[in-house]
C-alpha cells in the first residue's frame, strides 16, 4: 500500500509532535528533580564517572531538540537528533542490563515507575518513529532519483546508529576504568547486596570479633577476657566458652582472643604476652617466647603474627612480624608505615589478615590509603580508597615537654572499621562522596567494596542502622555480615552480586 504525500507529512508531523511532548516533559521532570537525578546518574553503572556533566547535556539536549521541531524548517534535524539522542538511551539501557555488573535501581527521569526492559521497549518504539519520519522526510524530495534517496535515507540512519551505538560502548568502558582505578569519589549502589536477616541483644557493648570457625562467630569480651561467645549464623544458639589454665599471677591490661582455628591465640601487647591452646577444649598450653610489645596482631595461617609495634623515632608505630614456628624470631619494617605529621596519631590504622587468601592489611584510619602484604611481611603493593583525603586531617597537641601528646581537635576519620573476606576488602567509609543523598547517610552505615587483586572499587551499599544504634564494628565469614550495633549483634546474608564478586578471585590463590 503506497502512503500519499499528504499522509506521509502528516505521520510525520505526528511523530515530531510526540518527540516534542516526551522531551519536553522529559527535560522539565529532570529539572524539577535535578539533585535525585543526579544521584541516579551517579549510581549508575555505566554513567557514573561523568554523572556530573550527563546530568546537564542530557536536559540539555533534549530542550535543544525541541527547539529545533518546533521550527518548521530544521524538523529534519530535530528528527536527527531525535534518532540520535534515543538510540544513545536504548543503547545505554542495553548495555545495563546485559553487560555492566549490576542494574540500579531506576532509570529515573519520565519513565521511573517502567522496568528497565519495558523501557528499552519504549525507547525503541522511538527509534522506529524516528527512522520512518527520516525515510518519509526524504520520499518528499522531488528533485532526487529513487535509488540517490534510498542510498542517502539508508547511509544517514545506519551512519547515526552506529555512530550513537559505538559512542554508548565506548563511554562504557572508558567509565568503567575510571570508576574501578581512578575513581572520582562518585559511589555505586546496587540493589541490596546484603539483606538483614536477624539480630539479638548481648545486653553489653564490650564484645569485640575473635573469629569464625566450623560455621560460628566467636566473640571475645573487653570486660570478660577469657569468656568467649560462640553464636551460630542465625544468632539462634548461643554457647558461653571458658578458657583454662591462663597465668594466675600476670596482671593483664589489654586481653584480646584471636582465634587462627584449629588454634586459639590469647594475646597481651601491653604486658608482651602471647599464649596459644586448641580450640578443642579451649586450655591455654603453651606460652609463646619471647613475646614483644605491641598494640595490634593479627595471628596468620603458619602461626606468625604480623604486629604494630611503637619502636620507631619518637615512637612512631611500626610494623614487624613475630615468627613462632620453631626459633622466636621478631623482625620489623620501618619503611612500611607512611608518615605524614607525627608517625603516631598519623598512621593509626586497622590490621587484618585473611587465611585463606594468605595476606594481611592494614588500612590507615585518617587517609585514603593501605598496604597489602605477604606472609613474610613483604609488601605487595599500596593501595588507595576512593575518597579524597591524601593527607591526614589531625591536630596533634604536645605535653610534658613535648613527652606526651594528644588530639588537640576531633579529627577526621575516613575509614572507620574493615573486614577482609579472601581479596575483597570491606571499607565502612565516613566520608561522603559525590552526588550522595543526605538522608541515606544519617539512616545508614555505608560500606566500601575493593577488590584487591585487581585493585579496583567494585561497589558500595548500606547497612542500615538498628534504631537508635550505630555500627562499632563489623565482620565478614561463611558468606555473611555480622555486624556489632552498641550492644546488638545483627547478621545480613550475602546476596548474588557478593557472592560473584568472592568468586573472581579464585584464580589468584596461592
Amino acid at each position: 500500500m503506497k502512503i500519499g504525500v499528504k499522509n506521509r507529512t502528516r505521520i510525520i508531523t505526528i511523530i515530531v509532535l510526540l518527540y516534542i511532548l516526551l522531551f519536553s516533559y522529559a527535560a522539565i521532570s529532570k529539572i524539577l528533580d535535578f539533585e535525585n537525578f543526579q544521584v541516579q546518574l551517579g549510581q549508575s553503572p555505566l554513567l557514573s564517572a561523568f554523572a556530573f556533566e550527563i546530568s546537564y547535556l542530557v536536559p540539555f539536549a533534549e530542550i535543544v531538540i525541541v527547539l529545533i521541531l518546533l521550527k518548521t524548517s530544521w524538523r529534519y534535524l530535530g528528527l536527527l537528533g531525535s534518532l540520535i539522542l534515543m538510540t544513545l538511551f536504548s543503547s545505554y539501557i542495553f548495555i545495563v542490563l546485559h553487560y555492566t555488573s549490576f542494574v540500579p535501581c531506576s532509570c529515573g527521569g519520565i519513565l521511573e515507575k517502567m522496568s528497565w526492559n519495558s523501557h528499552l521497549l519504549f525507547n525503541l518504539f522511538f527509534v522506529l518513529l524516528a527512522i520512518v519520519s527520516i525515510v518519509f522526510y526524504h520520499s518528499l524530495n522531488p528533485t532526487a532519483t529513487t535509488r540517490l534517496l534510498q542510498k542517502r535515507t539508508v547511509s544517514i540512519i545506519v551512519i547515526s546508529l552506529v555512530s550513537s551505538v559505538t559512542f554508548m560502548i565506548a563511554l562504557f568502558l572508558y567509565s568503567e576504568a575510571i570508576m574501578q582505578y581512578h575513581n572520582p569519589f562518585i559511589r555505586r549502589y546496587p540493589q541490596h547486596p546484603v539483606s538483614f536477616q536477624s539480630s539479638i541483644d548481648l545486653k553489653y557493648n564490650s564484645y569485640y570479633f575473635a573469629g569464625f570457625a566450623k560455621d560460628r562467630i566467636y566473640l571475645g569480651n573487653y570486660s570478660n577476657p577469657l569468656q568467649l561467645l560462640s553464636v551460630d549464623p542465625l544468632l539462634k544458639n548461643r554457647k558461653s566458652i571458658s578458657i583454662s589454665n591462663a597465668p594466675k599471677k600476670l596482671l593483664f591490661k589489654s586481653v584480646k582472643i584471636l582465634l587462627q582455628p584449629p588454634y586459639f591465640y590469647l594475646v597481651d601487647g601491653v604486658v608482651g604476652r602471647m599464649y596459644k591452646g586448641n580450640m578443642s577444649n579451649w586450655v591455654i598450653t603453651t606460652e609463646l617466647r619471647d613475646s614483644p610489645y605491641f598494640t595490634k596482631a593479627v595471628s596468620m595461617a603458619n602461626g606468625a603474627f604480623v604486629i604494630r609495634s611503637n619502636i620507631g623515632q619518637d615512637g612512631a608505630h611500626t610494623l614487624g612480624i613475630f615468627e613462632t614456628s620453631q626459633r622466636a624470631n621478631l623482625r620489623y619494617d620501618q619503611t612500611l608505615l607512611q608518615q605524614q605529621i607525627d608517625g603516631v596519631f598519623d598512621t593509626d590504622g586497622t590490621l587484618l589478615y585473611n587465611a585463606s587468601w594468605n595476606r594481611w592489611v592494614y588500612l590507615y584510619y585518617y587517609r585514603n590509603a593501605f598496604l597489602v602484604g605477604k606472609d613474610n611481611l613483604e609488601l605487595d603493593y599500596r593501595g588507595h580508597t576512593i575518597d579524597t583525603t591524601t593527607q591526614a586531617k589531625i591536630k596533634i597537641a604536645y605535653l610534658k615537654d613535648q613527652q606526651q601528646r594528644k588530639m588537640a581537635a576531633p579529627p577526621l576519620i575516613v575509614n572507620a572499621h574493615a573486614a577482609l573476606e579472601q581479596h575483597l576488602l570491606f571499607v565502612h567509609s565516613l566520608v561522603k562522596g559525590q552526588l550522595e543523598n543526605d538522608k541515606l547517610w544519617q539512616e545508614a552505615s555505608i560500606i566500601d567494596l575493593y577488590n584487591l587483586e585487581n585493585k579496583s572499587y567494585r561497589f558500595s551499599f548500606a547497612l542500615y542502622r538498628l534504631p537508635g544504634k550505630k555500627l562499632t564494628a563489623f565482620f565478614i565469614a561463611n558468606e555473611h555480615l555480622y555486624a556489632l550495633f552498641g550492644t546488638h549483634l545483627a547478621v545480613y546474608n550475602w546476596n548474588t552480586l557478593l557472592k560473584k564478586e568472592l568468586k573472581k578471585g579464585t584464580k589468584y590463590k596461592e
